[in-house]
Formats: structure tokens, C-alpha cells, sequence
């Protein structure tokens, strides 16, 4: 069959393989070339490892200096009668071949990371082949809904104001339109469950369990990632839903730091920069930032994606050659990899676009072309050397497991 993307609003109804390899070699070919992280974990665990940030931090702490065995957790859908699976069910082959090229492990567990199943699967196999324990947690999980642990409701999060309704421009990638659009006021049941999805109770539940059951080395550090931005981004992000499960998150992390320090180990929050994800295309009011980010920062030559972001956080940031001084953190102990996007004169450019904007001119004024591109690109279209006119043999992709 031939493999053409599908795209509803902000949804891809399909992944190209050969893309989703492309884009994985593109990234190893980044990090092999760029400053290597130096004194860096060796066995890592990575919950959501199949795309974005997750998928990233993976190939980084791979292939960018440290060469580590990695353990990959996602949730992620095969091909099928249903139709080609999911962009990450591939990002995981992909990576765990090339690894294995390189001697390294590569374990991807595909399923449910909140259920206590997974859990028990993970930590058995740490125990029984991984060494016995792991030297680096990441949590990139990405999801609009996790089970009540207790009792297997689902929470369900809401991207809403937690003051006044407000109205802003979004983008339909399907139909290259910006309209405008209106979030509304969140009620406290939701800003509770968003808070409960997307705040730090099950990256919390994650390290109790991993560390019951002793499987986290001595000096172990975790890391989750976050996103703070400029005021102009503060409706959304601090006077909302979404900044009371930021907050939330970034809490976790000083508790969680107390607690590791037992075993001589740290937790942080890595704050990060506005990039287009699977989860960051849901955000309404936020398109003209990130537009005008994007053509204002590859002006300067500053613009990253997560591979250059996330080489960079494991280089410079959580180990490198100066760890004696500690890992460098701002006032709320907070990892900031949005240094660059926050620069003064990147701002003000920023802003001085933004308002130029309009749903007439958003794609001459603002970097959509670029902003598309990586959307499509997450899933696998729109790479230099692969053939999309050529067919795909759908018995040669059922026959590949994660």
C-alpha cells in the first residue's frame, strides 16, 4: 500500500514507517556530532519514550556520549486491519535496532505505564536483566487521561482557564486555517483532574515503586519536563489548568529531591521551549507565539528542536564535565533550557510579530511552514530520501516488533 497522511484538526490518522526510521537516524546522526554528554548514567529509564522529549532523551543518552542502555515504556498501537499504527510503535523499533547495532540494550515495553501491571513487568526485568538498577528516570509521559489508581475511574484533563474565559487565535493543521477560538473557565472538578493527569502524583508513584523495590542505584537522579514561556503566554499556562498541574509538578520535585537523597540521588523539572509535540498542538491561544517564535529564533540561528534540546539539558545541565559544582538551577530550582528562547531581544522581536498577525496573514508573517513541517515530520511525512510514492509491504511491518 501506499501511505499518505491523514490529518483531522490537530490529529494525524496516520504514520509513514520509513519516515518514522528517517527520523530517528536523523536524530543519532545530531547527537553523535554535537558535545557529547560526559560523565553521563548508564542505565536509564524512560517513561514515554516514544516520541517528542521521551524519544529524544533516549537517543541522546544513547548515542550522545553516554551510550546507555535504555528501558523504553509507551503506549503505543501496531498495524492492523485497523490501519498502519502509530508513529511511535515504529520510533521504538527503530531506535532499539540501531542500539542493538551499537551493543546497547534497548527494552521497549509497549502498554499502559500507569497500570501496576507494567509496573511489575519493568521491575522484574530491571532486576532480571538490566543489572538490577537504573541510574536515570525520565518522566515524559504525555496523555489527556490516567486511571484512579484505587479505583480505575478515569481522570480526564481539560486545557481551561481557571479565571475569565478567553478567546484566541488557534491553528486547524488540516486545513491550514487559523480561526479563532475560546477557552473557558475550568471547574474545580477539572482543574483537580487535570492536576491529577498531568501534575506529578504519578511520576511521584513511579520512584516509590522503583525505589520499594530497590532497583534505583545509589546517586539515581529523575527528571520530568515542563514549560513555563513569557507572560504572554500566562492565561493559558499560569492562569489556568494547565499551570496548576505545572505547578504541581514542579512541587514533586523538591519532594522528590529530599527523598532521594538518601541514595545520594537528585530530582529535578527541566523547563523547556515551545515546540511543536503531539500534546503541544492541543493548546488553544497559542499559535501566534509560537509562530513568530519560530521564525524569530532560526532568524538568529537559536532556534532547537527536542534533540538539540535534550542533548543539550544531558551535556550541560544534569551531568558534563563541571558536575562538581552542581547542576545549574534558577531560583525555583527549576532546569531552564528556555534560556535561549527567553532571551530579552528574542522576546521582543517575538512580540513585535506576534502582534502583526492575523488569520489572513499568519503564514507569510509567522514560520507556519516550518511549524507544519515539524507536525508532519512527528509522523514520519515530509523527510528528504524517502520515497513516499513507493509501496510499503504491510506483511514486512507486522513482522517487526517493538
Amino acid at each position: 500500500m501506499i501511505i499518505k497522511p491523514e490529518i483531522q484538526g490537530v490529529v494525524a490518522r496516520t504514520a509513514h514507517p520509513m519516515g518514522c526510521q528517517m527520523a530517528v537516524l536523523n536524530q543519532i546522526a545530531y547527537v553523535r556530532n554535537a558535545e557529547p554528554v560526559v560523565n553521563g548514567p548508564k542505565k536509564v529509564l524512560v517513561l514515554g519514550a516514544s516520541s517528542g522529549f521521551g524519544l529524544a532523551s533516549r537517543i541522546a543518552l544513547a548515542f550522545g556520549g553516554s551510550n546507555a542502555d535504555t528501558i523504553g515504556v509507551s503506549f503505543e498501537r501496531g498495524p492492523s486491519e485497523k490501519g498502519v499504527g502509530t508513529a511511535g510503535w515504529y520510533n521504538n523499533i527503530y531506535f532499539r535496532q540501531e542500539a542493538e547495532k551499537s551493543g546497547m540494550i534497548a527494552k521497549n515495553f509497549v502498554g499502559d505505564a500507569f497500570s501496576p501491571q507494567m509496573r511489575e513487568q519493568v521491575i522484574e526485568y530491571i532486576r532480571s536483566e538490566f543489572g538490577g538498577k537504573v541510574d536515570l528516570v525520565v518522566y515524559s509521559l504525555a496523555t489527556g487521561v490516567r486511571p484512579n489508581p484505587e479505583t480505575g475511574e478515569l481522570w480526564r484533563s481539560s486545557i481551561k482557564t481557571t479565571g475569565a474565559p478567553v478567546t484566541g487565535p488557534t491553528i486547524n493543521i488540516e486545513q491550514d486555517k487559523m480561526v479563532q477560538m475560546t477557552i473557558e473557565t475550568a471547574t474545580e472538578e477539572e482543574v483537580d483532574a487535570t492536576e491529577k493527569v498531568m501534575g506529578g502524583e504519578d511520576w511521584q508513584s513511579w520512584i516509590d515503586i522503583l525505589s520499594q523495590a530497590d532497583v534505583l542505584d545509589q546517586g539515581c537522579k529523575t527528571v520530568a519536563y515542563s514549560y513555563v514561556g513569557p507572560e504572554s503566554t500566562y492565561p493559558i499556562y499560569h492562569h489556568g489548568t494547565l499551570g496548576r498541574a505545572k505547578a504541581h509538578l514542579h512541587a514533586t520535585a523538591d519532594k522528590l529531591n529530599e527523598q532521594m537523597k538518601g541514595l545520594g540521588g537528585e530530582a529535578y523539572v527541566s523547563v523547556c521551549k515551545a515546540l511543536v509535540t503531539k500534546a503541544s498542538v492541543f493548546i488553544p491561544a497559542f499559535s501566534p507565539y509560537i509562530l513568530s517564535l519560530f521564525k524569530v529564533m532560526k532568524e538568529q540561528g537559536t532556534h532547537e528542536g527536542c534533540i538539540e534540546q535534550m542533548q543539550r539539558l544531558f551535556a550541560e545541565r544534569l551531568y558534563g564535565q563541571h558536575q562538581s559544582a552542581g547542576v545549574p538551577v534558577d531560583l525555583a530550582r527549576l532546569i531552564r533550557i528556555d534560556d535561549w528562547e527567553l532571551e530579552p531581544e528574542t522576546q521582543d522581536k517575538v512580540s513585535k510579530l506576534m502582534v502583526q498577525i492575523t488569520e489572513e496573514n499568519f503564514q507569510q508573517i509567522g514560520d507556519y511552514e516550518g511549524y507544519k513541517l515539524d507536525f508532519m515530520q512527528l509522523n514520519g511525512f515530509g523527510f528528504d530520501g524517502v520515497d513516499y510514492a513507493a509501496e510499503v509491504d504491510m506483511d514486512e511491518l507486522v513482522a517487526l516488533a517493538p
